[in-house]
This record gives structure tokens, C-alpha cells and sequence, in this order.
């Protein structure tokens, strides 16, 4: 319990840019353990080595050993702060249209069924959806929201062009407004379709935390912020870390891979002219790198030509982690999950065990769920454009 405080004292003050940050714990046994290098994988480890992989970042300072008797007043606050973020969580709720629209998650289940038998690509672009989705502005559907002549939308950033696959969204929304008109959030539709397209795929099912606002502000210059292909752990720790998701969370959320597709702008920097010395990035499997060298060669006229980032590619699997373990990662980002010792192990755990990278992947999509939920938004009749 102790340890899952000081982890949660971590991504808090992560998450509100509260820096240097100093955590000061009454648990001697958390504070030596985390201290220690050496990681074990015991079931209590999980959260022990996640505060160590916090202490790599710079940002955090320091973690200490305070009796209790010396900090209890930070023991008040954060039981009032602990009381207030249930308060918040409590906004959303499983059941939430069970009065107001008992068939809402059926609609959208047919419209995303519908649009997968039509086109493979629909279950990873909704993935993608939902996570560009929540990690800019949180999940508020501002990915949806089209460009006007004064503002250029989240939608027409760089790294959403290859999303597409918005009018399976908006084909759920015109359902849902017929059936049960300004009660069902463009964000619940995303939430609810993601969650779809992992089980449809062979993935885990869980239900999904629902009441979101849709948002009114969307700017493609945000998308910046998303994490990129060519991210090392540090960064993708840190982040993953704004948005309040630990390093489990980042290596579990990285598992949506599973059923993604690339094209090669994003990966071919690891084929050719890697650095002075290196032809090929050294983490990627000689073979692997000659394929991928000829699905992209040097010119490329072919602008669809890439490869799909897990050999499994329609099914919701762990085949994505076993890869990483033979370097066929195929985004630098992805391959440097096993070259890193505060992700490594997990990407081990994962390879061996699929019911626990379900188990992993389901709790980290509701934490993602969660990111900045708004309370002043409004449940948009077109998921596009604002009321």
C-alpha cells in the first residue's frame, strides 16, 4: 500500500509539472528497496520497480525515510486528496446509459463491426484514435473535430493523416442520435469503439467507464506533443508520466501495436545512414532489417509501402513483446523497451505471459480513460464540428 502511494505521489506531481519533486516516505522498507538497483518480479515488485524507474528521471530528486510521526500532516492531505480524485472517477460510470440509452454500446458495436468487414484497417486506426485522443487534451474527442478556415484541427496534424477511419465514428454518432438524440458524447463513442476493436481482435473485454464531455478546442500544433516514433525510454517515461501513467502503463499501452501498421517515413532512419559508424540500427535483427530495407527502398515511390508493426497483425495478441525480445521491433521507440532495464523486464513478462499483458493493457486503458476529464463540456450532435 505504501509503495502504491509513493508511485502515485510520483506521477501526481508528474502530472501538475511539480518539479524538483521530493518524496519523503514512513515505509523504510519501500524507501530501501526502491533505492536498491537490483529489480525483482515479485507480485509486490510491480510498483517498487516503478518507482525506481521515476528516480532515473531527472526530475525526481530525491526519496527518503520519514517517520510517521514527522509527516502526518502530508498523511491528512493526501487522504483529502485521495477522497477528491474518487469524487472525480466518480463522474464516470459503467452503467452510465443504462436509463438514458441501454443500446448505446450495441450501435456502436455494429458500426464498428460493420466497418472492420470492410476494411481490416479500422481496428488499429480506432486504437490509434483513442490513444491520440486522450493524450492531448485528455479523452474529449477533440480528434474528432474538423479544421476550419480559422483553426487547423488536431485531426489534420501530422501524426493523425494516417488515422483515419473518423466516419466510423460519425456512422455510431448518427445511430445514436436516432435513437437517443444529445445523450451519447462523441468521447464515450471513441472509449466504447476501442475497446470493440481489442475484442473483436482476439483481446481482452472490459467495461468501459463512461459520462465523458465532448471538448471544444482542437489544434494540430498540440500533436506535437505525442509521443514519437524515434523516443527513447526516458522520454516516453516522461511522457507518459504528464499524462499521469506510470512505466507499466507506457509498456502495456505500447501492446496496442499489436495491431498496427507503419509506414516506412517512420522507421526507415533505422535502415540506412543510422549514425557514423552504423549502417543499420545496431537493436534490429540483420534479416528483419533486410526486409524492411526492401519493402522501403531508396527512392520510394510507393507512399502506402511499410509493414505491419506485429506479425500478427489482425489479432490481439503478445506477439507484438516476443518480437522485441528477437529485435524486430519495427519503431525505434518500441525496440528500445528491451534495451532499457526499467522496461525490459516488463516486456519479458509479457512475451511469457498473455493473460497477464491482457490483464496489464485492460487496467492501463481505464487509467488512459480517465486522463483530464472535463466537467464544462457538451455532448456534440455531430462528433465534427461544436454545438
Amino acid at each position: 500500500m505504501e509503495a502504491e502511494a509513493v508511485l502515485f505521489g510520483i506521477q501526481s506531481a508528474q502530472q501538475a509539472a511539480v518539479f524538483p519533486i521530493i518524496i519523503e516516505s514512513d515505509s523504510k522498507e519501500v524507501v530501501d528497496l526502491s533505492l536498491k538497483k537490483k529489480i525483482s518480479k515479485t507480485e509486490i515488485e510491480w510498483n517498487i520497480a516503478e518507482i525506481q524507474a521515476n528516480l532515473e528521471n531527472q526530475n525526481v530528486s530525491s526519496l527518503s525515510y520519514v517517520p510517521r510521526s514527522c509527516n502526518s500532516i502530508a498523511h491528512s492531505i493526501a487522504k483529502i486528496t485521495l477522497v477528491s480524485l474518487g469524487q472525480a472517477e466518480a463522474a464516470l460510470n459503467a452503467h452510465y446509459y443504462d436509463q438514458t440509452c441501454p443500446q448505446a454500446e450495441k450501435i456502436i458495436l455494429d458500426a464498428v463491426r460493420n466497418a472492420s468487414m470492410h476494411d481490416p484497417k479500422v481496428p488499429a486506426r480506432i486504437l490509434r484514435m483513442f490513444f491520440h485522443d486522450c493524450f492531448i487534451r485528455g479523452c474529449d474527442a477533440s480528434v474528432l473535430l474538423d479544421s476550419t478556415p480559422q483553426n487547423k484541427a488536431e485531426k489534420d496534424g501530422p501524426p493523425n493523416i494516417s488515422v483515419r477511419s473518423f466516419y466510423v465514428i460519425d456512422d455510431a454518432k448518427a445511430e445514436l442520435e436516432k435513437a437517443c438524440p444529445h445523450t451519447v458524447s462523441c468521447a464515450d463513442i471513441i472509449a466504447i469503439a476501442a475497446r470493440d476493436v481489442v475484442t473483436m481482435s482476439g483481446g481482452p473485454y472490459w467495461n468501459v467507464l463512461k459520462g465523458r464531455k465532448d471538448g471544444r478546442v482542437s489544434k494540430a500544433s498540440e500533436t506535437r506533443s505525442l509521443p514519437a516514433p524515434t523516443f527513447n525510454v526516458t522520454q516516453l517515461i516522461q511522457s507518459f508520466a504528464q499524462r499521469g501513467l506510470g512505466v507499466q502503463d507506457l509498456v502495456a499501452l505500447s501492446g496496442g501495436h499489436t495491431l498496427g501498421f507503419s509506414h516506412c517515413s517512420s522507421f526507415e532512419a533505422r535502415l540506412r545512414n543510422f549514425s557514423s559508424l552504423l549502417d543499420i540500427d545496431p537493436s534490429m535483427d540483420l534479416d528483419f532489417a533486410e526486409k524492411l530495407r526492401s519493402k522501403c527502398p531508396k527512392p520510394n515511390k510507393d507512399r502506402n509501402a511499410g509493414q505491419f508493426l506485429d506479425s500478427t497483425s489482425s489479432a490481439f495478441d503478445n506477439n507484438y513483446y516476443k518480437q522485441l525480445t528477437v529485435g524486430k521491433g519495427v519503431f525505434g521507440s518500441d525496440q528500445s523497451l528491451f534495451g532499457d532495464f526499467r522496461t525490459k523486464w516488463i516486456v519479458e513478462s509479457f512475451a511469457i505471459d498473455q493473460g497477464l499483458f491482457f490483464k496489464e493493457f485492460v487496467n492501463s486503458m481505464v487509467k488512459l480513460g480517465n486522463v483530464s476529464i472535463i466537467e464544462n463540456g457538451e455532448v456534440r450532435l455531430k462528433c465534427g464540428v461544436v454545438n
